[in-house]
Parts: structure tokens; sequence; C-alpha cells
């Protein structure tokens, strides 16, 4: 057995609505083969103050739908006292709910994901022209 080894990309991509949920599954699949690395943890994290990353259902889109609409809900948009800043307070708080990161355990070369697992990016003030996803992964060949 081999010592631990560490392997970063950074992921890029665009999104098109102000709120919305992108599936980016594939996207760490293809991070985790080319690090070589077949067991440990793989971390995406989100880089910015308005978007998070979640682990969701992917089969039926109606569930991303129900957890921007949920979101909106709960956390509308146009109430809170950073909106006089910019007019995104509620980003804020929707990213700081869900949260920047997730860990996914590494299993012989895969994701660890249930069947019905996906991995999601999820913009809460887009459009953006490019959003950063840190993909760490760490473990042993």
């Amino acid at each position: 057995m081999s010592g631990c080894r560490l392997h970063r990309e950074i992921l890029r991509l665009a999104t098109a609505r102000r709120e919305e949920l992108i599936d980016i599954t594939e996207r760490v699949r293809t991070i985790v083969s080319r690090s070589g690395i077949r067991n440990g943890l793989v971390t995406v994290y989100a880089q910015g103050a308005t978007a998070a990353i979640m682990i969701q259902e992917n089969w039926d889109e109606s569930v991303q739908t129900d957890v921007v609409h949920l979101l909106q809900k709960l956390i509308p948009q146009g109430v809170w006292l950073h909106d006089r800043q910019d007019g995104n307070g509620d980003a804020h708080l929707k990213s700081g709910l869900v949260g920047p990161s997730e860990t996914i355990p590494l299993i012989d070369g895969g994701l660890g994901l249930s069947t019905w697992q996906n991995i999601f990016f999820c913009e809460f003030d887009g459009p953006r022209g490019q959003r950063r996803v840190v993909c760490t992964v760490i473990g042993e060949d």
C-alpha cells in the first residue's frame, strides 16, 4: 500500500439564471479519474459567498426546482439589511444555509454516492459568467 496522495483541480462553470442547481457529478468523476486515487475522500467546495454545493436527487428535475422554490419561500428576496448594499442578501443567506462544500467517499475509484445522489452546484446570485469549484481528492492508489 502506498502513502497518502492529494490531487486538486478547479472546475469552472457559467450559470444562466439567478437561482439554479447545476449537476456537476460527471465533471467531478472526471477529476477523480484523472487523480488516479482509488480510495479516500473527495471534497467539492464552491468559491463565492452566494454559491453552495448540495448532494441531491437527479432522477427527477422537479426535486431541484422544489429546492429552489423552498429556499425562495424560506428566504425571500429584497427584505434583508444587506440588500441595501447590493440587493443579494437572500443569496448570502441561502448559500450559508446550504453550505459551501460536500465530502464524498471515494471507493475503489468511484464516487460513494447512492443510485439517486448527484452533486450540484447551487447558484443563488446569477447569472454569472464564471464560477469556481475546488475539487480536492485525497487518499491512496
